[in-house]
């Protein structure tokens, strides 16, 4: 698809591309990690390699595919997986470490009891809340470094990397671009971001969607960087008067109490942006603040705080 001058909408932002007098951009789409992948680029060959590649990692690593390596391991409570794979779990368990608890790959148990993985939307019980809760925590990870081996320590545990899956897919996708020699591109999945280089020597803008009106709450200008945001604003359900959002709070049980409607993080790369946007989310802001700082380049660029 040869576009001219349009404005695209990406999920939690927009990206203004090319006008008059500049190169043509050529942008894609296609459904995958559960959710839109946009790519946009001067180079009409950049999305099929950034698609193929982002389509790789899905296969390892999505809870919704039967014979994916993160399906495989919560079946069988142990697996010798791919070093990619054996990656990904070890740094969500830095994240884990760092967040002291906020960000949690073994959420998965919680993620179905409240009928947030089928869309089949529930309030679950105190009872059930704490029942559950016995499978998580990611302490219950054990990895053997010599052979990739990932085991549980409890029956029951399983592991959701949607909080991490798409950016550190994002992140293998522009590696494959820069090793075609393709400098200028935009991957979104989702509302995880990243722009390699810059658009016709200009950075890539970026608007930071508002979660309580129509509009936006400013921009963004990026070259070589990640943006990812997280909000209870896109995934929820409502019982009575009360509003559920799909982001739980891993030591409650329920969703986060944060008094946050989103957050958006600035990194290096859309792994760590992915990770600490969720996490941030979680801890609410002034906890979000010191978090943050924990990591070199990663900056904490919006947050909206729900009315009281």
């Amino acid at each position: 698809m040869k576009i001219k001058k349009a404005i695209l909408f990406l999920g939690l932002g927009i990206i203004l591309l090319a006008g008059c007098g500049r190169p043509a951009l050529y942008k894609d789409t296609q459904i995958m990690m559960g959710t839109t992948v946009e790519v946009v680029s001067p180079t009409p060959e950049a999305a099929k390699i950034a698609f193929a590649e982002i389509r790789r990692i899905e296969g390892l690593l999505s809870i919704y595919k039967d014979d994916s390596e993160v399906t495989l391991l919560n079946r069988k409570g142990e697996l010798r997986v791919s070093a990619e794979t054996f990656y990904v779990l070890k740094k969500a368990v830095e994240f884990w470490q760092s967040s002291n608890g906020a960000f949690d790959i073994t959420i998965a148990p919680l993620m179905d009891l409240w009928g947030f993985s089928s869309k089949s939307y529930r309030l679950p019980s105190q009872a059930e809340i704490r029942k559950t809760l016995e499978y998580v925590g990611s302490d219950k990870i054990i990895f053997n470094d010599k052979n990739n081996v990932v085991k549980f320590k409890v029956l029951g545990t399983r592991i959701d990397l949607g909080a991490i899956a798409k950016g550190f897919a994002v992140d293998c996708a522009v590696k494959k671009l820069k090793e075609q020699g393709i400098t200028s591109c935009l991957i979104n999945a989702g509302g995880d971001i990243y722009c390699l280089g810059d658009k016709s020597g200009r950075p890539w803008k970026i608007a930071i969607q508002d979660p309580r009106q129509s509009g936006f709450l400013g921009y963004l200008k990026l070259k070589d960087r990640a943006v990812a945001t997280s909000g209870n604003y896109r995934q929820f359900f409502t019982k009575g008067d009360k509003r559920y959002a799909h982001i739980l709070d891993p030591k409650s049980g329920y969703p986060a109490e944060s008094r946050v409607s989103s957050v958006s993080v600035l990194a290096p790369d859309c792994l760590t942006a992915d990770a600490v946007a969720t996490a941030a989310y979680v801890l609410g802001k002034n906890q979000a603040l010191k978090f943050t700082a924990k990591f070199k380049g990663v900056e904490l660029t919006a947050v909206t705080a729900i009315d009281k």
